[in-house]
């Protein structure tokens, strides 16, 4: 992505953010983690086959986008337009745009109405992914700031990156501040340790992940090491190095 291409996405991102006249962008922690075997909508998004890149960064823009009830876009960009709001330039970006919306739909996060001669309309539905209609999260609910759009870290981070970062924030707001995932907790939002290491290792490369290695266990008895996270959320306020 050059400046410019990168410039006019901030742009976009910015005037979408204002036209929200959203505070935060919150999200149900039923859409985080589950305590079954089946993925929890997080998960499904960014290992639901190809398109995962732009498949979450999409959802997350149209729940940012949708703030009303009954939390609809009925005038929603073109596959071209929300291209170009994601810094996507080539020439199949807009099919990867309708493909994603269409995945979107058929898992239940959205629904998409067809209108003759015109773009679909995007309505939200359950961010549990039960096809109901979508209802404001209550307490605990797990919130993104909207430094993520107006700074433009929706277009530098990984989609498993933007994912691991709403997982931490849940283990934050459940423990205060910094703290460790333990095997349930880490087991409940079903990504791979493989996925939660290149994540990790991508949030602290930008400075929003402060990674601490602890002891577990007394002294003189085997003692184990532990992750200890914390994400810097001042950080967000600031552009990312690109």
């Amino acid at each position: 992505m050059n400046q410019h291409d990168r410039d006019h996405a901030i742009q976009l991102l910015q005037n979408a953010v204002t036209r929200s006249k959203r505070k935060q962008v919150p999200f149900t922690s039923d859409f985080l983690r589950s305590t079954e075997e089946t993925r929890p909508p997080l998960a499904r998004l960014i290992h639901g086959g190809r398109g995962g890149a732009v498949r979450l960064k999409l959802y997350l823009t149209i729940t940012m986008m949708a703030t009303r009830p009954p939390h609809d876009i009925q005038n929603p960009p073109s596959p071209r337009l929300w291209a170009r709001t994601f810094g996507l330039t080539d020439p199949a970006a807009p099919r990867r745009i309708r493909s994603n919306l269409q995945w979107l739909h058929n898992h239940r996060l959205i629904e998409l109405t067809r209108r003759l001669g015109g773009i679909p309309q995007i309505t939200l539905l359950d961010a549990a992914g039960g096809g109901g209609p979508y209802g404001r999260p209550g307490i605990p609910y797990v919130s993104l700031p909207l430094d993520l759009w107006n700074q433009g870290w929706i277009l530098t981070l990984s989609s498993t990156a933007l994912a691991l970062l709403m997982v931490i924030r849940d283990v934050q707001q459940m423990h205060d501040l910094a703290r460790y995932a333990n095997r349930q907790q880490h087991d409940s939002y079903h990504l791979s340790w493989d996925t939660w290491t290149r994540a990790s290792k991508e949030l602290v490369k930008h400075e929003l992940l402060q990674l601490t290695r602890i002891p577990q266990g007394e002294d003189f008895d085997y003692q184990r090491m532990r992750n200890l996270y914390r994400i810097d959320l001042e950080r967000l306020k600031s552009p990312p190095a690109w």
